[in-house]
C-alpha cells in the first residue's frame, strides 16, 4: 500500500514536465500527497505545479548528469521532506538502426533511463527502509518484454528496468515497501515525436486499439503501486500483446518487429 501523506512526505517525480509524469503527479496530488516535481523545464514545472489540488515543489535537474543527480537528496531534505514514493519516469529514446548512431546520443539514453534509475534508487531506498515506509514506481515499457529492432538501446533499457525493478521488490518484501515496474504500451505524450518518428508512423506500426491515454496510465500506474502489484501492463489489449510476445518465438518476432518499425519504413 502507499505510504499515508503527511506535512513532511513527499512523492518525488522524475520527468515530471510532461506526459505520463504529469498525469502521475496530478494522481498522487489529487490523493493528497506533497509532490516533487522533477526535470530540466523548470517553466512547465511551474505551470503544472500551479494547476495541482495539493501542495508541490519544482525541483530543476538535468538526470544525465551525475552531479545533479547526486545532488537531489540533498535538495529535497532542505525542503523539509522525506520521499516516501519515488516515481523514476524520466526517459527518452533513439531510432533508427545501430550502424548508423550517434554514440553520444545512445549513451545518453543509457544514463537517463538506466543509470537515473538505479542512482535514485540506491540513493532513496535505504531511507525508506530505515523509515520502514515507502514506494518505487519505476517506468518501464512493454518494450522492455523483448528486443526491439529499430530502438535496440531503448528496448535493453527498459528490459534493465524491469529486471531491476523486479529484484528490488523482492529484496524489499519483508520491509513493507512496495516496487512497481510500469509498462506502457503506445501513449500519446510527444514522446516519439523527440525519438525521431512522427504521430502518424507511430499510429501506423501499433494498431489504434492498443493506444492508451497518459491519464489512464497514471491511474493505473498509482492503483498498480497501491495494491503491491510487481508490475503493471495498462490496458487489456496490451496485456494481451505482451503474452503474444512472450510465447512467440524470437526467429519470427524479430523480423515481425523489424518490418513494422517506422525507423526502417522510412528507407
Amino acid at each position: 500500500m502507499l505510504p499515508t501523506p503527511g506535512p513532511d512526505r513527499a512523492a518525488l517525480i522524475t520527468g515530471a514536465s510532461s506526459g505520463i509524469g504529469a498525469e502521475i503527479a496530478r494522481v498522487l496530488s489529487t490523493r493528497g500527497h506533497h509532490v516533487v516535481l522533477v526535470a530540466r523545464r523548470t517553466e512547465q514545472l511551474t505551470a503544472l505545479a500551479e494547476t495541482l489540488p495539493g501542495p508541490s515543489s519544482v525541483v530543476g535537474a538535468d538526470l544525465s548528469q551525475p552531479h545533479e543527480r547526486a545532488a537531489l537528496p540533498g535538495r529535497v531534505a532542505e525542503l523539509g521532506l522525506d520521499v516516501d514514493i519515488l516515481v523514476n519516469n524520466a526517459g527518452l529514446s533513439t531510432m533508427g538502426p545501430v550502424a548508423a548512431a550517434d554514440p553520444v546520443a545512445e549513451l545518453n539514453v543509457v544514463e537517463v533511463d538506466v543509470a537515473a534509475v538505479v542512482d535514485l534508487c540506491t540513493r532513496f531506498v535505504a531511507g525508506m527502509v530505515s523509515r520502514r515506509r515507502g514506494a518505487v514506481l519505476n517506468v518501464a515499457s512493454v518494450a522492455g518484454f523483448g528486443p526491439l529492432p529499430g530502438q535496440a538501446v531503448y528496448g535493453a533499457a527498459k528490459a534493465f528496468v524491469l529486471s531491476y525493478s523486479r529484484a528490488l521488490g523482492q529484496e524489499l518484501a519483508e520491509s513493507g515497501i512496495t516496487v512497481t515496474a510500469l509498462c506502457p504500451g503506445p501513449v500519446h505524450t510527444g514522446f516519439g515525436e523527440a525519438a525521431g518518428f512522427s504521430t502518424e508512423d507511430a499510429e501506423a506500426a501499433l494498431p489504434k486499439p492498443l493506444w492508451v491515454s497518459p491519464e489512464d496510465v497514471a491511474t493505473a500506474a498509482v492503483d498498480g503501486l497501491a495494491a503491491g502489484k510487481a508490475v503493471v501492463v495498462p490496458g487489456r489489449l496490451n496485456r494481451a500483446a505482451t503474452a503474444i510476445y512472450h510465447l512467440t518465438p524470437r526467429r519470427l518476432l524479430l523480423p515481425l518487429l523489424a518490418s513494422q518499425h517506422p525507423a526502417f519504413k522510412k528507407k
